[in-house]
């Protein structure tokens, strides 16, 4: 007896061993974070070297070269966001697939800008600012809250309200912006945007996300929507069919820049509004660096010389632009007061 349980022990320990020889276990080795412009050095490691017959290494879904079991990228090929690296590896009689992921960071800090105030207008406390537009003299406002969302022309120098209609109750209203005489608006979590007339303020027709969740902040560049969706993600959609057809991710030097709210088209740069941080964020719309910021805490502490803000989400959101005349304004959620400001980059 005690020698069958001795060959039956031996048996298992072989099994065993046998088993764990077998068992290949694979890391992807790679920086995490790099600059714009430097190149990245992927390696795949097999933790007790055993043998590889084949490794594909993939960006992004796209194969690209690679030599045995390691490959360089060119972050200049690829530009800055969170890329996705997936290795295919071939091994005895078998097939694995390796994911990870990096990001490319921005390969030069942003500019920090200070303000001043050129003037002060009047603002509806009562608005709950979503999106807001400059164009042909007057103001162009969305507000938010469900049941309390509406699109207004505005007569800037006296806040007076000209003309104005609401969303369905069931709606959230976010961003908005003036495009070819017509205006778009978002929702928030409601998946779908409203085309209106700009005259008459009659809805004409709608549209959805076909790839962001949510509808925050909108401009445009001529020829594109250009969208945000509260991440650090920037979409631009085709002006005919309303898709979202690419994106840009924005990120400083440091970290990606999320919580992207109000956006305006300033000089061929994005501005957009910070969530919460009552700060403006300069982004490049080709590369999505951001190239400035804007620290306008201060300017919420002005308002409140006259007026108590007493929510915690009554903060910064809208900026408008007049190009003729290059006035920038800004105003915040319930905020009692409209500003024109001038930034002043900090020597």
């Amino acid at each position: 007896m005690k020698h069958i349980l001795t060959l039956f022990s031996f048996f298992l320990f072989l099994l065993i061993f046998t088993s764990c020889s077998d068992v290949y276990k694979f890391t992807l080795e790679h920086e995490k974070k790099v600059a714009l412009n430097t190149k990245i050095e992927i390696n795949l490691k097999e933790k007790e070297d055993k043998k590889i017959n084949k490794v594909q290494f993939f960006i992004n879904g796209k194969e690209i070269v690679s030599e045995g079991t390691s490959t360089t990228i060119d972050t200049k090929n690829i530009g800055i966001g969170k890329h996705q690296i997936s290795a295919l590896v071939f091994y005895p009689e078998k097939t694995k697939k390796i994911n990870n992921s990096f990001e490319v960071l921005a390969n030069k800090p942003p500019e920090v800008y200070n303000y001043k105030i050129i003037n002060e207008y009047p603002h509806d406390k009562n608005a709950y600012t979503q999106g807001l537009e400059y164009y042909n003299g007057f103001l162009y406002e969305t507000t938010g809250q469900r049941g309390q969302s509406t699109l207004r022309k505005v007569d800037y120098k006296t806040g007076k309200v000209l003309q104005k209609t609401a969303l369905s109750k069931e709606y959230f209203g976010e961003g908005m912006t003036i495009f070819n005489h017509k205006i778009y608006w978002l929702t928030w979590q409601g998946k779908k945007g409203f085309v209106y007339n700009l005259d008459t303020f009659e809805q004409e027709s709608e549209f959805t996300y076909n790839n962001s969740v949510e509808g925050w902040g909108l401009t445009h560049n001529d020829s594109m929507l250009i969208k945000s969706d509260g991440t650090n993600k920037i979409w631009f959609l085709n002006a005919a069919t309303l898709k979202e057809e690419k994106s840009i991710e924005a990120y400083t030097n440091k970290y990606a820049v999320k919580d992207l709210n109000e956006l305006e088209l300033i000089h061929g740069k994005i501005y957009a509004n910070k969530y919460q941080q009552n700060a403006i964020v300069i982004i490049d719309p080709e590369t999505g660096i951001v190239e400035g910021i804007a620290d306008l805490n201060s300017l919420k502490k002005e308002m409140e010389k006259t007026q108590k803000l007493v929510a915690q989400d009554e903060v910064l959101n809208g900026i408008a632009f007049d190009a003729e005349n290059n006035r920038l304004f800004v105003t915040g959620k319930n905020w009692g007061k409209l500003f024109e400001i001038e930034l002043i980059k900090k020597q």
